[in-house]
């Protein structure tokens, strides 16, 4: 059984090659969810720092736990965004969950072609995931329709 896509862990190491090409568009300053192996800036949060208990500036790194306290910590990249902080996350593409519905549509949102390859897993993830660009909410409106949620760009 691989133990990188089973409940035994729901820690999913960032691809390198795929964080070094988000880190030269954002040149990230603090990865929030990381471990001292694993770490990709050089400034970080263990689960022993509690990343959701510290504050979160400049421009930031999460790859959170992908169990059921992912909705923590998007709901505080949610937060630090508006308070001034750019998150960007990257998440498995949960588009039918709460954390995703209250704290990701109104942000950018990159869905990855494929699947991703997560550490030294041999297979991709079983999973399709999404790069999530959090900034200060400004200028979107959304709207409830037969369809879903529709975000549309304020006019004016």
């Amino acid at each position: 059984m691989n133990v990188h896509f089973s409940s035994a862990t729901d820690l999913h190491a960032t691809p390198q090659e795929f964080f070094d090409k988000l880190n030269a568009e954002f040149n990230f300053t603090l990865d929030v969810c990381a471990t001292s192996d694993n770490a990709k800036c050089e400034t970080y949060y263990t689960k022993q720092d509690d990343g959701l208990a510290q504050p979160w500036r400049g421009n930031v790194w999460m790859n959170p736990p992908y169990g059921r306290e992912i909705g923590r910590w998007m709901e505080k990249a949610n937060e630090e965004a508006n308070g001034g902080a750019t998150v960007v996350c990257l998440v498995p593409a949960r588009t039918d969950t709460k954390w995703w519905h209250e704290c990701v549509i109104q942000h950018e949102v990159r869905f990855i072609r494929g699947r991703l390859k997560f550490g030294s897993a041999k297979n991709s993830a079983p999973f399709p995931s999404a790069v999530i660009v959090m900034r200060s909410r400004v200028g979107y409106n959304a709207e409830l329709t037969g369809s879903g949620q529709v975000h549309r760009p304020e006019s004016g």
